[in-house]
């Protein structure tokens, strides 16, 4: 079973900007970037740090705390010392509002 759910409106992640934000169960990174909209995980896989605390460049996300980096369109780790994959959640934009798509398997 799958459910929209609402994360923010367009406005508040300006371009080239991310923001933390809460949803009802879980904690993720809305990052605006000139490629799109992309949601992850919020916390690094790597220890405990917002990743919103980090660095975005282009659609690469860096950790604040050791300088792993992700890429938000696939999750994938292209630094050290992460070693797991972030969760990357289907994004869908209607009007004014971010939506991602949430499933049993996330």
């Amino acid at each position: 079973m799958t459910q929209k759910v609402k994360v923010c409106h367009l406005q508040d992640v300006p371009l080239r900007e991310m923001r933390c934000v809460s949803l009802s169960d879980r904690n993720v990174l809305v990052a605006h970037t000139a490629e799109g909209w992309f949601v992850a995980d919020e916390m690094c896989t790597h220890e405990d740090a917002r990743l919103c605390d980090g660095n975005l460049n282009g659609t690469l996300v860096k950790c604040p705390l050791h300088g792993s980096r992700f890429d938000l369109t696939t999750g994938a780790v292209l630094d050290d010392p992460a070693d797991e994959p972030l969760n990357i959640y289907q994004v869908i934009t209607e009007g004014d509002i971010v939506y991602v798509t949430l499933d049993e398997s996330n």
